[in-house]
């Protein structure tokens, strides 16, 4: 338990953010998942762009790493290329 007022502050603080960035990878999961569920090219590149915008935003804020943010989209991105 935190013992300075400064602390007790911080540990609410977390809290907050904690349930945010779940919230955020959460979002991420599940757009990466709808890209991979697709069998449709067409569909599955309309997703994908979607994706990649999420990705992009969760890598500004900083919630996910720059590089974990370009590898996703490198792996997606073979995915959508390799529906026939």
């Amino acid at each position: 338990m935190a013992q300075h007022l400064s602390a007790e502050r911080q540990a609410r603080k977390a809290v907050g953010r904690r349930a945010r960035n779940r919230a955020y990878m959460s979002k991420m999961k599940t757009a990466v998942k709808k890209v991979r569920e697709l069998k449709d090219k067409d569909k599955a590149q309309t997703e994908l762009k979607k994706a990649f915008k999420l990705l992009d935003q969760l890598a500004a804020k900083g919630i996910i790493h720059q590089n974990n943010a370009a590898n996703k989209k490198s792996s997606l991105t073979k995915y959508v290329t390799s529906i026939k």
